[in-house]
């Protein structure tokens, strides 16, 4: 691997930079918990060549906005159903926009098609 492979993930939400224990401290919280929402299947850690749980940026988000809704009193079954559909709704809303801003910028070109 390169140098400049490495800066390439560096900045790569989904590289599975973080350890478990790295995770769990960033995210103020037990390994158990992220074993937890593993098993409800919010996120799916990588493995490394040995084994160890790897964690993405992008899942430690999912993460600490669970463990923010299970702090309030959420089940974490639940906790993990919400985050997953907020991040569904976030996902939809971005295709929308982009889907939006892609008929948007062909209206033009259709009415001068349509006027000739």
């Amino acid at each position: 691997m390169t140098a400049d492979d490495v800066l390439g993930r560096i900045d790569d939400d989904d590289f599975p930079a973080y350890t478990m224990g790295r995770a769990a401290d960033m995210l103020g919280t037990t390994q158990s918990f992220l074993r937890a929402i593993g098993e409800a299947r919010l996120i799916t850690p990588l493995r490394s060549p040995g084994g160890h749980r790897r964690y993405s940026r992008y899942q430690l988000r999912l993460a600490a906005r669970a463990r923010e809704l299970v702090d309030q009193g959420t089940p974490v079954e639940a906790a993990c159903r919400i985050v997953i559909l907020e991040d569904q709704l976030k996902e939809a809303r971005r295709i929308n926009a982009e889907h939006r801003q892609a008929v948007g910028a062909g209206a033009p070109a259709r009415r001068r098609a349509a006027a000739a």
